[in-house]
Order: structure tokens, then C-alpha cells, then sequence
């Protein structure tokens, strides 16, 4: 079997369209499914075992672990799946994996779902070419699930066939009889199988096929399925890759999940697939362990037999058809006891694992620590689908909103320095995390006040109404400062790519103004915290927003002498006179927050 540099090349580029594709997917959920998607999901998600349940019923549904993890991995890289609900859908796609094995064993057919692949990219072309910005984003979102479909396919095609070509592996034979030491070897082997078929089915079918003809017995090929399970987590840890922490975090819980799980069942290994064992001889074909020995005592008895009957020769006498048929009842026993013990160990996993899904999130929490580049949508003090009593929910609002003002007052500090930035890489990857503060901000915006309408469809006082409205109002109105800061650094990245430039006079201007501005935001965080609106000083913001006010008179007008005395191009002060407008906007809605805030009956 040959396999040029070309074949590593094509399994790279699989690779690529793979995450890619990933990535293409979550940004296009991310738009399109909004808080509706978070919603449902919530709503299947509400507690640790209906989490299950869902996993369970997706991956039963497409036939694919792999794809039900890379799936809750976009979901959580887009905010619609907190880590503790992850945690246990993906618990459930482990028990969801087996019913695939079961299809092997009892019709031998597995759906592709690669195979439509490209009748979705039909499907999304008409999408991608809508004046509608939500269509284009329903586009984006089939064609990346395309992709993702098509280069895990490409992944399984551009690797050495060895599933065509299970007799390469017909010199693990000899390596069968060290005692445990084989099952702790033949874990290994199916890890490292799944690992580079990035399939655990077309692993399970090499394992069929190595226990069927003789090569491993049965305790072997369970070793080899449980190192097919740890196997498994390396794609949704491939699909992390490109994701931000949270889905890191969740794509590890799975291999936590499989690496904790596969501690107790090595303990109890042998026991275990005895009992297994024992299940399909009493209610099924026959004694799992049974096919192994009759093929090994028929080769040294009989090898005319053996051979004829194992290499499938049409030419058999009555004797050798009987033979056949026996081989044939005990390859089934052996695929049903490898498909129970497949699915025994992963519903006793997931009742064991289960009680202690905090734990794992604790632990995924302590290893992949967060970045200060990356950011992530997580409410902090409220959950939508959870309403509090009025008091206490009030307060949560209020303490959320703080979190929001903070985030978008840490936004200022990058857009002062992204007007200092001359290296286009750098200057790209701040921008961009600029853009994702926005997004995050919109979407902030609309939690917050969706939980705020949820609280008010109940009982509430006249005053405490009164108080939702105003927080209802400083809210839309951090988000407008959120946008404004956005539009600041979208004036910086026109102005660059027209190779604008502003003087070291028009630069301290800006930093001067960013800086009023910065300390107006900085005022607004701190009237957000004061427990009582009487132990307010108005005053600081009034002054603030004036002299945010009186700065940018005082620059218009001095932006047009300048222009008119050839100091800088006319182009460059509409750039100067774009950010100066967006610093006058912020004071504008800093002030109308603070206002919502203490100016209450």
C-alpha cells in the first residue's frame, strides 16, 4: 500500500476544510440563531440529565459522536451552551455513539451524512445570494456545515486505507498473549486507530473484522473499543482549536468524561466483558469468547477448511458450508457482544460521571485558563431561563449591567492604542477583538432585557416597575456607547486603509478626547455600583459631558482653519472629525445612563 507525499498533503488540506468549515458554521449559528437557538437549547438543556437525553437523541439521529461534540462545540464557541450544559450533551452523544454499532451489527448500513453534503451547498447558494443579511447568514451557516461534513469525510478517504486493509494489521497477532499487557497494548492500537481514521465506527468495523477472523479474541477487541471511545475526543478537540476558551473547555470535558471512565473500567475489565460475555450467550447467539478458539483449533486441525471458508471461496462442500455457518453465528455473537459491551460501558459511565459534572467543570475551568484576548458571551449574574423575586432580580440586573458598562469601558483603552498601531497584523487582530466586544455588547444588551421583561410579566410594585424601566433604559444605552467605540475604531481602520494619516497635533487631540471620555465612562461604572441614587454627584458626569462638548466645538472649528491653512488634507480631517463626533456621541449616552440611573422619584 502506497501513500505519497501527495495523500499527506490531501489529508492536510481535509484537515483545513474540517476546521474551516467549524469555524464558518459557529459564525453563521452565531448570527443567525441569536437568543432563540440559546433559548431551546436552554430548555433541553435544563438540568444535567435532560442534557443526556439530548445528547442521546442527536447522535442517534446523525450517527456520529464526532459530529454531535463538534456540533456542541459551535454551540458553545457561539454562547448558545454554557460548559455545564455541554458537559452532559456531550455524556449523552457517548450512549448515542453506540446505537451506531448496533446498526453495524444487526443491518451492516451506516448513513453518510457527507453524502449530502453537496445538495446542501445547492441548498445554500441561493442563500448566500439574498440582499438579506439574516439569509446570507442562513447561507454561511449551511455551507460551513457542508464543509465540516465533507472534510471529516476527506479526513477518513486521504488516510491509509487501512479498513480495506485489515491483514496489515495481521502481525498484531503475536503480541495477543502478555495478560493484561495486551489489553493495556490493544487499548493503545484502537486510540491511535480512531486517532488517524477519525472515526470511531471504521475503527469498531476493523476491530469486527480482527476479532472475526481469528487475529484478537473478544477481551482484546473490548480493549480496542475502549481505546476507540478515548479516541473519539480528538475531534472535538481538533474543532476547538480555532474556537474560543469555553469551547476548549468543552471539547476537554469530553476527554475528561472518556479518560476518568476508562479508569474504572480497566479495573474491572475483565469481570466486566465476562459479564457481557455471559448476557449474549444466554439470550443471544452464543459465547463471544467461542469464535477465537474455534477458528484457531479449525487452523491447526484443518487449514483447507480454514482457509476456504475465511477467504470467502464460493467452492465449499457440505462439511466446509457447515463450518461456514458456525464461523458465521459466532462472527454475530462476537459483533453483538461487542456492541452491548460498547454500550453497557457507556451508560454505566455517564450514571457514574454524571453526579459529578460540576467537578469536571471545575477541572476544565483550572486547566484552560482564559486569555485576556479572548472573550466570551457568559452572563455572570443572571440566567435567562431563571427568574428570581423582584427584589432580587433587580438586583442581578443592575450588577449585570455593571459587567456590560466595564466591557465597554475596556474597549476605549483599545481603541487608544489601536490609533497607535502601524503593524497591519497587529492592527487586525485588535480591531478585531474591538468588533467582537461589540458583538458580544448587542447581544448583552438583548439578555439583559429580555430577563427584565421575563421579571416583569410578574407581580411588582409601582416603584420597583419604575426601576426596570430605567434600567431597561441605561441598558440600550451602554450598548449606543459600546457602538460608538466600534465606530471609533472603524474611522481608525477607513482612515488607514485609505493611507490617511493624522499629525502628532491631531493625535494628542484624540488621545485628549479619549481620555475625558475614558474618565466620563470610568464615572458611569461607579454611579452604576452606588447602592442609593440620593449618594449621587451629578455634577462629575454634567461637567464631564461638558467638557467633552466644549472640546469637540473647540476642534470643529479649528479643524476648518487648519484645513484652509494646508495643514493636513481635507480627506484627513473628515477622519478626525468622524472620531471627535463619535466622542461626543459617547458623553451624549454616558450621560443619559446616569441620568436613567439617578434621577428617579
Amino acid at each position: 500500500m502506497n501513500y505519497s507525499l501527495l495523500d499527506f498533503l490531501t489529508l492536510i488540506g481535509s484537515l483545513g476544510m474540517f476546521l474551516y468549515g467549524m469555524k464558518m458554521m459557529s459564525e453563521g449559528l452565531q448570527k443567525v440563531a441569536g437568543d432563540k437557538m440559546r433559548n431551546i437549547l436552554s430548555a433541553m438543556t435544563t438540568n444535567r440529565f435532560s442534557g443526556v437525553l439530548t445528547g442521546f437523541l442527536i447522535t442517534a439521529l446523525v450517527q456520529s459522536s464526532s459530529a454531535t461534540t463538534v456540533m456542541v462545540v459551535s454551540f458553545v464557541n457561539a454562547g448558545l451552551l454554557t460548559l455545564f450544559q455541554s458537559i452532559s450533551v456531550i455524556m449523552g452523544a457517548n450512549i448515542g455513539t453506540t446505537f451506531t454499532a448496533w446498526i453495524i451489527s444487526i443491518f451492516g448500513f451506516k448513513f453518510n451524512i457527507a453524502t449530502i453534503a453537496l445538495p446542501l451547498f445547492g441548498l445554500a447558494l441561493p442563500f448566500m445570494f439574498s440582499s438579506k443579511s439574516k439569509n446570507k447568514s442562513w447561507g454561511e451557516f449551511i455551507i460551513g456545515f457542508s464543509l465540516l461534513f465533507m472534510g471529516l469525510e476527506f479526513l477518513k478517504a486521504s488516510v491509509p486505507d487501512l479498513q480495506s486493509n485489515p491483514e496489515i494489521l495481521a502481525f498484531l497477532r503475536q503480541y495477543t498473549e502478555m495478560g493484561f499487557g495486551s489489553i493495556l497494548l490493544f487499548l493503545g492500537i484502537g486510540t491511535l486507530l480512531t486517532i488517524i481514521l477519525q472515526s470511531s465506527s471504521a475503527t469498531m468495523a476493523i476491530t469486527l473484522v480482527m476479532c472475526s477472523q481469528g487475529w484478537v479474541s473478544f477481551e482484546i477487541a473490548c480493549a480496542m473499543i475502549l481505546g476507540e471511545n478515548l479516541g473519539t475526543t480528538l475531534t472535538a478537540n481538533l474543532a476547538a482549536l480555532s474556537t474560543n476558551t469555553q469551547a476548549r473547555r468543552a471539547a476537554f470535558s469530553h476527554f475528561l468524561f472518556n479518560g476518568f471512565g476508562l479508569l474504572w473500567v480497566v479495573c474491572l475489565f475483565y469481570p466486566f466483558s465476562s459479564f457481557v460475555a455471559g448476557i449474549i450467550d444466554q439470550i443471544g447467539p452464543g459465547d463471544p469468547y467461542a469464535l477465537s478458539m474455534f477458528l484457531e483449533n479449525l487452523e491447526q486441525t484443518d487449514p483447507e477448511t480454514f482457509k476456504a471458508i475465511t477467504s470467502g471461496s464460493a467452492t465449499l462442500t457440505d462439511y466446509q458450508k457447515g463450518m461456514q455457518e458456525q464461523m458465521l453465528s459466532l462472527q454475530t455473537s462476537v459483533s453483538y457482544g461487542l456492541s452491548l459491551f460498547h454500550t453497557a460501558y457507556n451508560i454505566i459511565n455517564v450514571f457514574v460521571m454524571i453526579w459529578f459534572v460540576a467537578l469536571y467543570e471545575k477541572v476544565c475551568l483550572k486547566v484552560i485558563k482564559s486569555k485576556e484576548s479572548d472573550e466570551e458571551f457568559q452572563l455572570r449574574h443572571i440566567q435567562s431561563n431563571m427568574v428570581s423575586t423582584s427584589e432580587l432580580s433587580v438586583f442581578e440586573a443592575k450588577s449585570e449591567l455593571t459587567v456590560f458598562a466595564e466591557r465597554a469601558h475596556r474597549m476605549i483603552s483599545m481603541v487608544k492604542k489601536l490609533n497607535t498601531i502601524t503593524d497591519e497584523s497587529n492592527f487586525l487582530k485588535l480591531y478585531n477583538r474591538i468588533e467582537k466586544y461589540e458583538d458580544i455588547s448587542d447581544r448583552m444588551e438583548i439578555e439583559i432585557a429580555n430577563y427584565l421583561n421575563k421579571v416583569s410579566e410578574g407581580r411588582l410594585s409601582s416603584t420597583t416597575k419604575e426601576e426596570i424601566r430605567d434600567i431597561l433604559r441605561a441598558n440600550t444605552e451602554i450598548e449606543s456607547v459600546a457602538d460608538a467605540v466600534c465606530n471609533m475604531a472603524r474611522t481608525i481602520k477607513r482612515r488607514n486603509n485609505t493611507k490617511s494619516t493624522f499629525n502628532e497635533e491631531m493625535n494628542n487631540n484624540l488621545n485628549h478626547m479619549i481620555t475625558i471620555c475614558d474618565k466620563a465612562v470610568a464615572r458611569m461604572i461607579e454611579v452604576l455600583k452606588i447602592k442609593e441614587p440620593k449618594d449621587i454627584d451629578l455634577a462629575i458626569s454634567i461637567n464631564l459631558e461638558n467638557e467633552i462638548n466644549l472640546l469637540r466645538s473647540q476642534l470643529k472649528k479649528k479643524n476648518i482653519e487648519d484645513i484652509n491653512e494646508g495643514k493636513y488634507s481635507y480627506q484627513d480631517g473628515v477622519y478626525y472629525m468622524d472620531f471627535i463626533a463619535e466622542c461626543e456621541k459617547l458623553g451624549d449616552y454616558v450621560m443619559n445612563v446616569v441620568e436613567a440611573i439617578c434621577l428617579k422619584k
